[in-house]
Order: C-alpha cells, then structure tokens, then sequence
C-alpha cells in the first residue's frame, strides 16, 4: 500500500464490447485529500467512479481501500470498507422530504432487515431522526427538513444529496460533478461546506468536476484523464501550466493581445483649383 493512500487504483482496465473506456490506469488517494479527477467529455471519470463504487466491474486491475482489496465485493458491501458517492444527476425520492431523504441513507448503517426499519421508525424523536436532523442543520438545510425535495431548488437538492450520502459515514466520498448546474452563490456554498467537511472532519474527497474554478479552489491534488489513461497528476497551478493538459483539455492561454499600430500619418494636399 503506498504510504498514507486511502484509496489504490492501480492497472485498472474497462472495456465495453470493442470500446477502451479506461486503460492501466493507476493512481492513489492520500487519506485526508481533496483530489480532483478531471478530463474532457469521454475521458472515463465516471466509469472510474462507477469501478470504485462496484457498478460495474474491472476488466483487468485491482481496486484497494484502507488495504484491503475490494475489487470484487458488490456494490452494496464496499460502504461497509467506507465508500460512499453522489451521482451527476441528483437520485432523491423526490416525493418524501428532506429529513426523510437524509434517513435513507442510514440504513447501510443497520444490520439485517429489522435493522433497515430502525432508520424509519414511528417514534419522532428517535436517534436516528435526530441524527439526521443535526446533519442538516450542519450543511445549513435545517429549514427545508420538512419540505418536499421534489419542490426545492436544484441546488438544495444537491446539497442535500451530499448529506444524505454523509449518513453512511464514509471515509471516502466521491462527489460525481457536485457544481454542475449551481449558480455562483451555490457554488461557492458547497464549495466551503466541502472544505468544512475535509478539514474538521476528516473525510477524504474524490471529485469529478469540470469547473476549475471549483477544483482550484476546493482540491489540492488532481489527476487528469484523457481517453481513459492518466495524462497527468500533482497540485492544481502545476496541472494548468501543463501544456499536454492545456491542448487536450484545458486549451492554452490566451496570446497577449498585439497592440493596435498606430494609424499612418497622411498628408492632405490641397488639390490645384478646378482639378
């Protein structure tokens, strides 16, 4: 295990018929980073992702987690070795409430079928209620606790998606496109909340974004995808002065604008009368 990782990817490959989505790639996570995965469309971000979190499985490689390799254990096992994730697009049940949205996502948490029961049960004020009442409260999102998720703003709802993801208590979160669709306000919002959650709490971050305004101000690692192999890695200045990043992905930076010359000097010559 390489020193201080959480999480080893290493020769991972995935095919789907004759398409190369990801190929021998390898990269680690150091516990208590904020890493960026980024890369043009197609470059296989969230098929990363989705190999981490056991949607679908490897074609050849290895996937580690706190030491232990879990590239075989289903999907709804690898949160007990501390894996949690968001999707691109937000997957709440749009029908319950906030709170009750936030509940779900403790019953990884519950052994066994009456286990599963306890995040949901009748008592108002049992611990899991209140537990997910303070998580809330945390994130800022107290006041829509009761509210319909299906009624709120798109960016609550990813914010809340975030929380409800928290309640399995992960040691790494991996956060699929967490900006996309937030305005500037919002952005900067989640981008703190984040921080807050990696610096006192501890948490590891895995992001998948294409906002590098967000990656350069939340990540201090990143590593960069194109065409599913690894193109490039280190801290956020050193990736965009990159110049391989730069022309796949990036684009270079803008030439200093050539000044204007100055306009020729004309002479008028007063044409001789009637000419």
């Amino acid at each position: 295990m390489s020193p201080g990782a959480i999480l080893e990817v290493e020769r991972v490959s995935k095919h789907f018929g004759g398409l190369s989505v990801v190929e021998d790639l390898t990269f680690s996570v150091r516990r208590g980073s904020r890493t960026a995965l980024i890369g043009p469309n197609g470059a296989g971000k969230t098929t990363i992702f989705n190999l981490i979190s056991g949607i679908f499985p490897v074609d050849a490689g290895s996937i580690r987690m706190n030491g232990a390799d879990i590239t075989h254990i289903p999907s709804r096992n690898r949160i007990r070795h501390g894996v949690a994730r968001t999707f691109q697009n937000v997957r709440l049940m749009p029908h319950l409430s906030t709170l009750e949205n936030v509940i779900v996502g403790q019953h990884s948490r519950s052994g066994g079928w009456r286990g599963v029961l306890h995040p949901v049960n009748l008592v108002p004020r049992n611990r899991w209620r209140e537990e997910a009442r303070a998580a809330l409260a945390d994130a800022g999102l107290a006041d829509y606790a009761r509210a319909s998720v299906g009624s709120l703003p798109y960016g609550v709802q990813k914010r809340i998606e975030v929380v409800r993801a928290l309640m399995a208590k992960p040691a790494l979160l991996l956060l699929d496109e967490p900006a996309a669709g937030l305005n500037p306000v919002e952005t900067v919002t989640l981008q703190l909340y984040l921080e807050k959650l990696a610096v006192t709490g501890g948490l590891t971050l895995l992001v998948v974004e294409h906002d590098m305004h967000f990656v350069g101000a939340l990540c201090r690692d990143v590593v960069v995808l194109s065409f599913g192999k690894k193109i490039a890695e280190g801290s956020p200045d050193a990736i965009r002065q990159n110049r391989h990043v730069q022309e796949v992905y990036l684009g270079t930076p803008a030439a200093k604008p050539i000044a204007p010359a100055a306009p020729e000097k004309m002479e008028y010559r007063r044409a001789p009368y009637g000419a």
